[in-house]
């Protein structure tokens, strides 16, 4: 009998800890049985901080402290790509960077980063286009700009995964493949995510055809679901992402996680291949399910939610037959040098 397909699973670890602190969160995920984790929000003494804020110093103080809970980085979480197309005032909060100066400063930082973290992984976005307009009117310029990201993580032996998300050029699967059709790099994936398409009111139906419009580009996925009041979202409007409160876990949702998950389970060995062959280990679900609230650049679950999501999802997962690791008797034993 062949073996089971297999992916790794992972977390946002700032999602677990109320404070967001180091020791909490690798206090939480290692006793949930994660092994890696990815990286956005963390406080190691000097207040929270985004990853991208990060000290040469606080890089060090994590490195030593997630040895000493048994965790990897499988990502980093950064807000790359949540920045506007275009320099004019929207009505929004988001700034606007050139691109020749992102790439210098801020795409540079998050390359440095994922080498500190020995991680393969850069978690990003496509871009704000000015809010009312269509998204659509901007995917030549998202894959302008896209391209040149993803050159640049190549460069540096590394892949962007491109998230699907609200308000944003990629917010839907199809506008999701169109730009990796066009930016067409090996340094670039697309990021499933169902809450980000749900909330933005598409129906299961819908969802699960934007998820086969991004099946040929995926390098992993974001566990996420979300259960909102039918028509509360009038499709295609902009989203106030502050005000998303209806997120559940991966098996009570509308996110079709069952239907999706055993649709994937066909492609995993290819994707593993694929990605394998870039020097990343495996095929990530990472769990970010903002069960306490979300926003903008991140979302709260607590420790109690993490534990509620990371059994929603293994539920989900032993009834699709997808195989997966959770820390056993045995590696506390190999922990302690048994």
């Amino acid at each position: 009998m062949p073996d089971q397909p297999r992916v790794l699973l992972s977390g946002f670890a700032d999602e677990a800890a109320n404070q967001k602190t180091a020791v909490q969160q690798f206090a939480a995920l290692a006793a949930l049985g994660l092994q890696y984790y990815s990286l956005r929000f963390i406080d190691v003494g000097e207040g929270v901080k985004n990853v991208m804020k990060l000290t040469m110093g606080e890089i060090q103080k994590i490195r030593h402290l997630q040895d000493e809970y048994g965790l990897n980085v499988s990502s980093i979480g950064s807000p790359l790509g949540k920045v506007k197309l275009c320099d004019v005032d929207d009505g929004t909060k988001n700034v606007y960077a050139p691109i020749k100066k992102y790439l210098a400063r801020d795409v540079k930082k998050a390359c440095s980063l994922a080498h500190a973290f020995e991680t393969k992984l850069i978690r990003g976005f496509s871009f704000y286009q000015p809010r009312g307009d269509a998204p659509w009117k901007y995917v030549s310029q998202a894959v302008d700009w896209l391209g040149q990201v993803a050159e640049a993580c190549h460069r540096d032996d590394l892949t962007y995964g491109l998230e699907v998300e609200v308000n944003l050029v990629g917010c839907t699967g199809q506008l999701m493949a169109e730009i990796y059709r066009q930016v067409n790099h090996p340094g670039m994936v697309l990021i499933f995510d169902a809450a980000n398409i749900l909330s933005q009111g598409y129906s299961s139906v819908e969802l699960y055809e934007q998820y086969l419009a991004m099946k040929p580009g995926l390098g992993w996925m974001h566990i996420k679901d979300y259960r909102g009041p039918a028509g509360s979202i009038e499709k295609g409007s902009p989203v106030d992402e502050d005000s998303l409160t209806h997120f559940v876990p991966a098996d009570v949702g509308d996110g079709a996680h069952a239907s999706i998950l055993r649709d994937f389970r066909e492609i995993l060995p290819a994707v593993e291949r694929k990605l394998r062959r870039r020097g990343i280990p495996g095929v990530f679900l990472d769990l970010e399910p903002h069960l306490k609230g979300g926003g903008q650049f991140g979302g709260f679950s607590g420790p109690d939610g993490m534990g509620v999501a990371l059994r929603s999802l293994c539920r989900v997962l032993d009834f699709v037959d997808i195989d997966y690791h959770i820390r056993d008797f045995a590696d506390v034993q190999a922990a302690r040098g048994f």
